[in-house]
């Protein structure tokens, strides 16, 4: 199997069924984790030298960060479903939640200093958009977008439709270039509506030296070390996934493929 597709495990003992942390995913900004809690199960954790954004996909939990008590946020069931709540707390903090229902949540990291406040981001807080037109509109959420407050992370929650296309025409950002392209590292986590379903990614350089393309089942994470990255959502499955970058500079600027680019300008 390849090493940019990671599969969800069995939950541990604290619920968590992915683990990615920069040295298993082989880069140096980017850490990414995914719990499944049952209600009334708590969890917490240090931050140290990161920051964190903790998105609750589903459920209802109590949360609390930086000795602040942020009372119960959430209330989704399903991340297809619109309004995400999500948690800030800032390097050389601590954080903690408990499930007032079943949850599930994404631990989202990356280098931070701990410059910042803790802070809840509701849903009154994340711009929506609509990008793209035909069999390639998707609906993005913006968690925390590089308009909004925090050091390196930028979490984004996109909704592609049955049979539409996604990250697309293929873009990268893996230069540290600016102002032309950002280096920024991004992991995407899948969900599909109904389960049994399946996305196609594709992860490929100019140089064609990384061309891989691949099967993302419900709740697998494809890795983006580098390289162009478009996805698509067979007919019949709604495609959800959860994106973090991070990188040197917190600064999303990509470059298009020039062999698709074409499509931008008809």
């Amino acid at each position: 199997m390849s090493k940019l597709l990671v599969k969800p495990s069995a939950p541990d003992s604290t619920g968590r069924i992915h683990a990615i942390t920069p040295e298993s995913a082989g880069w140096t900004y980017v850490g990414f984790e995914v719990y499944r809690l049952k209600s009334g199960q708590s969890h917490k954790q240090a931050t140290g030298d990161r920051e964190a954004c903790i998105v609750l996909l589903s459920g209802k939990a109590r949360v609390a960060a930086a000795g602040q008590d942020f009372g119960v946020i959430g209330g989704r069931s399903s991340p297809f479903e619109p309004d995400p709540w999500s948690l800030y707390a800032p390097a050389r903090s601590e954080w903690s939640l408990t499930a007032e229902t079943n949850c599930e949540i994404a631990v989202c990291t990356a280098p931070a200093e701990g410059r910042l406040p803790a802070r809840v981001i509701g849903p009154d807080q994340v711009g929506q958009e609509t990008r793209g037109k035909g069999t390639n509109t998707r609906h993005v959420r913006n968690i925390l977008p590089e308009t909004e407050t925090a050091e390196s992370l930028l979490v984004v929650e996109v909704i592609t439709p049955s049979g539409h296309w996604s990250s697309y025409p293929p873009h990268k950002h893996d230069r540290d270039m600016l102002p032309q392209e950002s280096l920024l590292e991004e992991t995407y986590y899948h969900r599909l509506n109904p389960p049994s379903g399946f996305a196609l990614q594709r992860v490929y350089t100019d140089d064609r030296s990384l061309d891989e393309t691949l099967a993302a089942a419900n709740g697998d994470v494809v890795l983006v070390p580098k390289g162009y990255h478009p996805v698509g959502a067979p007919h019949g499955y709604e495609l959800y996934y959860l994106n973090v970058m991070a990188g040197p500079k917190r600064v999303w600027k990509f470059h298009n493929d020039p062999d698709h680019e074409w499509m931008l300008k008809s």
